[in-house]
């Protein structure tokens, strides 16, 4: 073998070696870092907030936890387990110092037992959601009460964990309600639209609603932009698609067709379902992206510039554009969509025996819909 190959195999199987040392070293740092905290945390009086509060608080931490029960061997297991692996944990004794907290501290969870004197944990979770409706209560329960705990996930909870419970349990239990609450963060929408201004590289923001200048929009939500020669490239808007999902195929026009403003031009297909979206112009295909058929993860990017489905040579631009929405007029159309959505699409989602007073957008919401529902509202606002 010669010595230069023997030289980098040494050198990469070095740096491997110390890349793995500094990691366990700065893990064991890290480690005796909470422990420290963790005993700290035992001894410090925040009877000012709560007489039973016990705080244990780590550098960045991976989710900040406010734990309440009135057996003592649990909260001191939900501190000692959680906060090693890099959480925030407040413990309380009581329901009515727990909700006395949430008013002045801000929480990505409440851990909650249902079997509480005063104030149960029925209570507690009604009364967080209703006073902090982004945070996520969890049920602590016992074998006896998970009937109890599963009503309460009709209240607003996000999911219940039995006790008694090992430390790997705890861990793998919390870490998979964390994914859930980013995942469902990130996929909220916020009802707020804003034009935008991106090159062909930039990602359009997730939580709410884009239109780039210069763009137009159609009643049926395709977008239209005018290229230098007076073509007209076009595709399926950003509100379709977020409220849409996962998009599995497209069926695009053919090469050359004669289309009228108004027919339908392409469909997209979500596994067994389709929707028509209508041409925002009049003229002929002169040309269909076939490669974003090959690449439909890119419309998760964006659905404007080079995410395009088809090219028109128009032919009655002069009267046909004062027909499609821009800059303000484009916003303020998004605006009354995206109410008059909201008040549609509460008749169809339900959340446990009653509705939620506060509704919440998020990305993919119509992929939740029965069939039958799915088609009535695509229908009225994409296949028009």
């Amino acid at each position: 073998m010669p010595l230069f190959i023997l030289a980098v195999i040494i050198f990469i199987i070095a740096d491997v070696i110390i890349r793995y040392a500094i990691k366990t070293v700065n893990e064991k740092k890290l480690r005796k870092e909470r422990e420290t905290i963790l005993e700290e945390s035992i001894n410090i009086d925040f009877s000012k907030e709560a007489v039973s509060l016990k705080r244990a608080e780590v550098a960045n931490p991976k989710a900040k936890i406010l734990c309440v029960d009135d057996e003592d061997v649990i909260l001191d297991s939900f501190r000692k387990i959680l906060v090693l692996d890099g959480y925030t944990v407040d413990t309380i004794s009581s329901g009515l110092e727990a909700i006395n907290l949430i008013k002045s501290h801000h929480y990505d969870f409440v851990f909650t037992d249902l079997k509480m004197p005063e104030m149960d944990g029925v209570e507690v979770t009604k009364t967080v959601k209703f006073l902090r409706p982004d945070i996520d209560v969890i049920i602590i329960t016992g074998y006896a009460t998970v009937e109890t705990a599963v009503d309460c996930m009709k209240l607003g909870a996000l999911d219940y964990v039995q006790k008694p419970f090992t430390e790997d349990e705890l861990l793998e239990f919390t870490k998979k309600s964390l994914v859930k609450r980013q995942d469902r963060i990130q996929k909220q929408l916020k009802p707020r639209v804003h034009i935008t201004h991106l090159n062909e590289n930039e990602k359009l923001n997730v939580g709410e609603f884009a239109i780039p200048g210069g763009v137009f929009i159609s009643e049926g939500h395709c977008w239209a932009g005018v290229t230098q020669e007076g073509s007209v490239r076009t595709g399926l808007d950003d509100f379709a698609k977020k409220l849409i999902g996962k998009i599995d195929d497209i069926e695009f026009p053919n090469l050359g067709m004669t289309i009228a403003k108004g027919q339908p031009l392409f469909s997209i297909k979500q596994g067994k379902k389709s929707i028509h979206f209508n041409s925002p112009v009049s003229g002929q295909v002169s040309k269909v992206n076939l490669d974003l058929g090959d690449n439909l993860d890119a419309l998760d990017y964006s659905t404007y510039e080079k995410n395009w489905v088809c090219v028109i040579d128009a032919d009655k631009l002069d009267t046909e554009l004062t027909q499609l929405k821009i800059g303000k007029n484009a916003v303020n159309f998004y605006q009354n969509e995206i109410d008059r959505y909201t008040k549609r699409i509460k008749d169809f989602i339900k959340n446990g025996d009653d509705k939620k007073e506060s509704f919440e957008l998020y990305w993919g919401q119509l992929q939740n819909l029965e069939e039958k529902n799915w088609y009535i509202i695509t229908g009225e606002f994409f296949s028009k």
